[in-house]
């Protein structure tokens, strides 16, 4: 062997000395030479577990009790009316409301059901945002039909909306959606904590990003009940609401409003219109439905069986009630919230709000001044010029 090889040898040698002994005296030098410290250094991270994969891809989950806006928020939920058939369309409407809106301000969910919500549809929902989600049944008495309906009444009344191709005519659960909508979702164990709500059904479509925060430009501007949409009601589905509704009226004069919106259902001082904001959309304050004037008048007309021998809606009960027990200031058109229902879609048209929302809908096919739309009596009503 000769002299070069012997000192590499050598070398060596005292190396694997030195590091044997710094590996047993040094706990960082050990660690940082083992195998599996080489391993970490050099090669892709691994994960066990769920939680480990959590926190080695963080992938945009933030923490429930993460602070998403800085601003201030209104004591506000959403909430939600379906059923666990319905996952695939509320998907779609929680995913597209969180994009356009929600993830920057973390205001929660509240979903109701007349049976339990299954663990895959609660599975499905919660992953989509970080917002705080509550899962409800309704209670028994705020869905099904009262006894007090005489069923053969309601059934011949439903047999001959049927005859006549009326849209839900011969189903009850629709009429009870409408019962519960109109009198009874504000009172849920799970909504009584809070005062404003925005309702989101299965399907829709939010159209653009909103740049200032709905519930608390009512809140801030002494708003109650907010609308995208207005329409003609069914007729046949209401032939006698108008009737009760102006009963009502003689009978407690004390509630109906100052400057209220009453001229704009019935210009007349007579005859319904049948012009109604369309409820599947509402931004609203609670109060107001809690208050002794909507619950004197929704008892008075739940008294009367209408939910179930005719067809009455939550949206012409909510409507009327907003024109008569408001001032017509408090009643607000949400423009540049793009909204869509099929078949029919708001897309702004105001200033600039279009472009500002970067909104996806196409303005020539907006509902707003459609020939069934109330928008053009709206703002005639309201001193508002029509577009």
């Amino acid at each position: 062997m000769n002299r070069v090889a012997r000192y590499v040898i050598a070398a060596l040698a005292i190396l694997v000395s030195l590091h044997y002994l710094l590996s047993f005296t040094h706990e960082g030098y050990g660690k940082a030479t083992s195998l599996s410290g080489i391993k970490k250094t050099f090669l892709p991270p691994t994960a066990s577990t769920q939680d480990d994969l959590d926190a080695l891809y963080n992938s945009g989950r933030l923490p429930n009790n993460t602070t998403l806006s800085i601003q201030p928020k209104a004591n506000a939920t959403f909430v939600i009316l379906c059923r666990n058939s319905d996952l695939s369309s509320i998907v779609n409407s929680v995913r597209e409301m969180e994009d356009r809106f929600n993830r920057n301000h973390g205001y929660p969910y509240v979903f109701l059901n007349e049976e339990p919500f299954t663990d895959e549809f609660k599975k499905r929902l919660s992953v989509l945002t970080a917002a705080p989600m509550e899962f409800g049944v309704i209670p028994h008495d705020h869905w099904f039909q009262p006894d007090s309906i005489d069923e053969e009444k309601a059934k011949a009344g439903r047999e001959k909306m049927v005859k006549d191709n009326i849209i839900y005519g011969g189903s009850v659960s629709y009429r009870n959606m409408c019962r519960f909508n109109s009198g009874f979702f504000f009172r849920h164990p799970l909504m009584l904590k809070y005062r404003w709500y925005w309702r989101i059904e299965p399907g829709v479509h939010f159209h653009c990003n909103l740049n200032q925060d709905p519930f608390m430009y009512m809140q801030k501007n002494n708003k109650t009940y907010g609308f995208t949409i207005t329409m003609y009601e069914y007729e046949a589905t209401i032939p006698t609401l108008w009737g009760h509704v102006k009963d009502f009226m003689k009978r407690h004069p004390e509630y109906i409003a100052e400057d209220n919106a009453f001229g704009f259902m019935s210009p007349e001082g007579d005859r319904y219109n049948l012009c109604h904001f369309w409820s599947n959309f509402e931004i609203a304050d609670m109060e107001f439905w809690r208050g002794p004037a909507y619950t004197a008048f929704f008892e008075y007309l739940d008294s009367l069986g209408g939910f179930y021998y005719e067809r009455w809606g939550d949206a012409p009960v909510h409507s009327i009630a907003a024109a008569l027990f408001l001032n017509r200031h408090q009643i607000h058109f949400f423009d540049e919230i793009g909204y869509e229902h099929n078949p029919y879609t708001h897309c702004p048209k105001l200033g600039n709000n279009w472009a500002n929302g970067r909104c996806s809908c196409d303005q020539k096919r907006s509902f707003d001044y459609d020939g069934y739309s109330c928008m053009s009596k709206w703002d005639k009503f309201m001193g508002l010029p029509s577009s």
